[in-house]
């Protein structure tokens, strides 16, 4: 699926529409540029699933949790040597605790990521730096 979206507030609104077909042990994977609106879509996700609390990257703290009926673990893998890492935060005991991880800069660790992850790439388009293009694979759920 892919997706236009003109502000914040539209980009929050897809992760929020995104959120309502995902499962406890979802994984979604992000790809886009630095400012490219993962932190708002992944705010989105959050209400969706009803989480408490203020969304905030963690880019210094690596792993955000976020607690609601199901809980959202949003990562921040930019300052990240590579897999090894992730592993070494706990990233097998992420998986089996019943949340959804949401990834940023995901690709530093892909060969982590399990089957089945919903991947979601965010790009600002060229001709207009407020809007985002957004494209979403692998959602299986209804």
């Amino acid at each position: 699926m892919e997706y236009l979206s003109h502000s914040e507030i539209e980009t929050e609104a897809l992760g929020q529409a995104l959120a309502s077909r995902l499962r406890p042990g979802d994984v979604i994977a992000y790809t886009g540029g630095l400012g490219a609106g993962k932190t708002a879509f992944t705010r989105g996700l959050a209400q969706g699933l009803g989480c408490t609390g203020r969304v905030t990257s963690p880019t210094f703290t690596i792993v955000n949790e976020y607690d609601g009926p199901i809980p959202l673990f949003h990562f921040d893998l930019y300052r990240l040597g590579g897999e090894d890492e992730l592993f070494d935060i706990g990233w097998e005991d992420y998986l089996g605790r019943g949340g959804v991880c949401a990834v940023e800069w995901s690709e530093r660790a892909a060969h982590a990521l399990p089957e089945g992850t919903v991947t979601v790439e965010i790009l600002r388009c060229e001709e207009n730096g407020d809007w985002r293009q957004i494209r979403v694979e692998g959602v299986s759920h209804q």
